[in-house]
């Protein structure tokens, strides 16, 4: 028999017809609900791989309900909803796609920033109550040219951003622990600062950071307060960079002219004590913010590569190999458990 392979969200019908060659495929056809954490033990005989996407959470009670389960394949880059250790422990693979989301990431951070920064959201809105009669001085906004930009985290996605922005005559700021090669920097037009000296210079700055217990709440109101006046913070990265509450406070304020963001802190499944909405006061200010319903990777063409690439991890599990994208290394745990 086949070992048997889950899929908890939509893909494409390529990534399935790929699988089924090498597994017994479980779909989930229904691209608008993910698989629930019942859906997937009651699929539990049997169930050697299982691949997971944004919305689903790993944890050890889940583990230990899929006994059988050789390897969890994120379609996914930040994977910090799935239990590394847990994982670990029980001899389960957990990989990750980590190239390809990068490219339409930085994408649609510019698209943000642009959308925001020159209220394009706002003057669609105005364009439909039918109320425009030509040209009026209106929706004046700011632009990238001769503005500085920081970007907070200069990783994969950070500097995919930095070489998008080089055509727009900005300055380009970058905040990160680890300082670039002088020849990259000179290549990407960027220099190195810190958060206290950037950002009261910065007019738009971006968060391009992973989720970590650093990381995590670091735009709360103290750091926006030290933003400068009147500008602009955009959210590529992960919802729980910062405090929505905090952002809307200093929107109210006048602090933030605006607020673009792709990610929300609702969607950090494994932080304990997370929102379990979009905060209500961004949602309700529709010409300050530009809000994204988590489309960072969402090209066509992408979104299959994603899956694939995670279906060819599957079948590099359950060959016996090590699977490309690994985020651990159960060969080394299970060593040293039988040592102990």
């Amino acid at each position: 028999m086949k070992p048997r392979v889950l899929i908890t969200n939509w893909v494409h019908p390529e990534v399935e017809h790929f699988l089924a060659e090498h597994c017994a495929v479980t779909a989930n056809p229904d691209r608008d609900a993910p698989f629930t954490r019942e859906q997937i033990l009651a699929e539990a005989s049997g169930l050697e791989a299982l691949m997971a996407f944004m919305p689903d959470s790993v944890d050890d009670s889940l583990l230990a309900g899929l006994p059988d389960l050789r390897i969890v394949s994120c379609a996914l880059k930040g994977f910090d909803n799935f239990d590394v250790h847990a994982c670990s422990r029980r001899g389960v693979w957990l990989t990750i796609v980590p190239d390809l989301l990068t490219d339409p990431t930085a994408e649609l951070a510019i698209g943000l920033m642009i959308s925001v920064g020159r209220n394009i959201g706002a003057g669609d809105r105005f364009m439909r109550t039918g109320g425009y009669a030509g040209w009026r001085a209106r929706f004046y906004g700011t632009g990238l040219a001769e503005s500085t930009i920081t970007l907070v985290g200069m990783g994969a996605v950070g500097r995919a951003i930095a070489r998008r922005l080089t055509g727009f005559g900005a300055r380009i700021l970058y905040v990160d622990r680890t300082a670039l090669e002088p020849e990259l920097e000179a290549e990407l037009g960027v220099e190195r600062s810190s958060l206290e000296e950037a950002l009261p210079l910065s007019d738009f700055v971006v968060l391009a950071l992973p989720l970590t217990g650093v990381s995590e709440g670091l735009f709360d109101g103290g750091m926006i307060a030290r933003m400068k006046p009147g500008s602009f913070l955009i959210n590529p990265g992960r919802g729980s960079l910062v405090i929505e509450e905090c952002v809307a406070d200093a929107l109210a304020s006048g602090h933030l002219a605006g607020y673009a963001a792709d990610v929300f802190e609702m969607e950090d499944w494994a932080r304990t004590g997370r929102p379990q909405h979009v905060a209500d006061r961004l949602l309700d200010d529709s010409d300050r913010t530009c809000l994204t319903p988590h489309i960072g990777s969402a090209v066509d063409t992408v979104r299959r590569d994603i899956a694939m690439e995670a279906a060819i991890h599957i079948v590099q599990a359950i060959e016996g190999r090590r699977p490309d994208g690994a985020v651990n290394n159960i060969d080394h745990f299970q060593q040293v458990a039988v040592q102990q």
